[in-house]
């Protein structure tokens, strides 16, 4: 029987059950291809327009803050809805049931390469990796388009491209975004959205205090553990929790990060890493699942299966805490106007950090020549232009490559 509660969407929303969260989440984790910003139009529809668990205005909200914090943001918005509409085991069943479908798919992806790929420079792997090229240019033009509309958001987008290119890694990032929240709070609190929007999440802030301290516990304690007790498990559970802890903006900008933290290391060559990021964009649900395909390819052990699921538990557990430990506490935050206007430039520093992440690693890495330039330029054509679904481009980029090998 249905209960009526005072979640996200107000007075009057109906709460549903686990199991119709985890079946409506476990379709669109099925269907759901285009990236982060594509989910964020299916769920609109599923849940705004189609099953009204939200209103418009809710839903906005909950997406603006999920930009906000670090993490995965269509996995967060997800999260979000399940935890409103359900409590923690709603949130857990939305999260599993759209994570599923590509983190299974990943895996068996790493197996086919491990088992039947004679070696990484295939010519096919090599149409994934400059499929990669296109996708994630993709992601700059529509994220430029919403985000960087004017002078000053594309001048700052390409000011925080500078710093993460000069100071590469995890610090770059959030230097960049840190700078991007300051301009936006100084220059740019005239863009805001000023929509007054109140979410009535029913979780209680004390759990939100608790899921908030054990998210900066173990960012900060991880590293020092891994330093005590030198472990493989342990270190790429700390590299991978990182990773989802200090990456705003989805799962493409997370790309530099990830391949810093697998390639210089040893765990998974550069190759390997850009072939299965293309494989990524072949598969429905989030790309932070690219971390499934990732594990499964690990060097030392852990690997298979078991590196897979540690590595998904780890990129995606800072999403958990950080949403479970924010929404009790955003109809407060957003009262201030500081916070609205740091929205506006931390937008417009993740179109920066994507762009700082098209060249390096993906461009230097995957365009080596002139043919490899032609079939990227195609891919970006049929996905920006001709609308070609995600799955198709990679499948034709993959043969483009084959064909591109035996012509040379």
């Amino acid at each position: 029987m249905a209960q009526v509660d005072t979640g996200a969407g107000g007075v009057g929303v109906k709460r549903v059950s686990v199991f119709e969260i985890f079946r409506t989440f476990l379709a669109l984790g099925f269907t759901s291809f285009g990236g982060s910003i594509a989910h964020l139009g299916y769920f609109r529809e599923e849940f705004v327009t189609r099953k009204k668990w939200l209103d418009d205005r809710v839903y906005a909200d909950l997406v603006a803050l999920c930009q906000f914090t670090p993490g995965p943001a269509s996995s967060k918005v997800g999260i979000g809805i399940g935890l409103a509409k359900g409590g923690l085991p709603g949130a857990l069943a939305a999260w599993l049931a759209f994570t599923a479908p590509s983190a299974i798919a990943l895996l068996l992806f790493a197996w086919g390469v491990d088992h039947f790929a004679d070696n990484l420079d295939a010519g096919w792997l090599h149409g994934l990796k400059v499929v990669a090229v296109a996708v994630v240019a993709q992601a700059v033009w529509g994220m430029a388009k919403n985000l960087c509309p004017d002078a000053q958001r594309f001048t700052l987008a390409v000011c925080a491209s500078v710093i993460a290119m000069l100071v590469p890694g995890s610090l770059g990032q959030v230097a960049a975004i840190v700078a991007g929240g300051l301009v936006g709070v100084v220059f740019l609190g005239a863009k805001r959205d000023d929509t007054e929007v109140r979410m009535n999440i029913s979780l209680g802030k004390p759990a939100g205090v608790v899921s908030l301290l054990l998210f900066f516990a173990l960012l900060l304690g991880l590293p020092a553990a891994a330093a005590i007790y030198p472990g493989q498990s342990l270190a790429l559970f700390d590299s991978f929790y990182r990773a989802g802890s200090l990456v705003f903006g989805g799962g493409h900008v997370v790309l530099p990060l990830l391949q810093s933290e697998v390639v210089p290391a040893g765990w998974v060559s550069n190759d390997a890493f850009l072939a299965g990021y293309g494989a990524a964009q072949a598969v429905p649900g989030p790309l932070f699942t690219f971390a499934a395909y990732l594990g499964a390819m690990m060097g030392p052990e852990p690997n298979g299966w078991q590196g897979a699921l540690l590595c998904i538990v780890a990129i995606f557990l800072p999403a958990f805490l950080l949403t479970i430990g924010v929404l009790p506490f955003w109809d407060d935050l957003r009262r201030f106007a500081a916070v609205r206007s740091a929205l506006v430039g931390v937008n417009a520093a993740v179109v920066g950090l994507l762009l700082a992440a098209l060249y390096q690693p993906v461009w230097t890495s995957a365009i080596k020549s002139p043919p490899d330039f032609g079939l990227g330029l195609a891919a970006f054509a049929l996905l920006v232009f001709w609308k070609t679904p995600a799955w198709l481009v990679v499948l034709l980029a993959a043969v483009g490559g084959w064909a591109i090998t035996r012509l040379a």
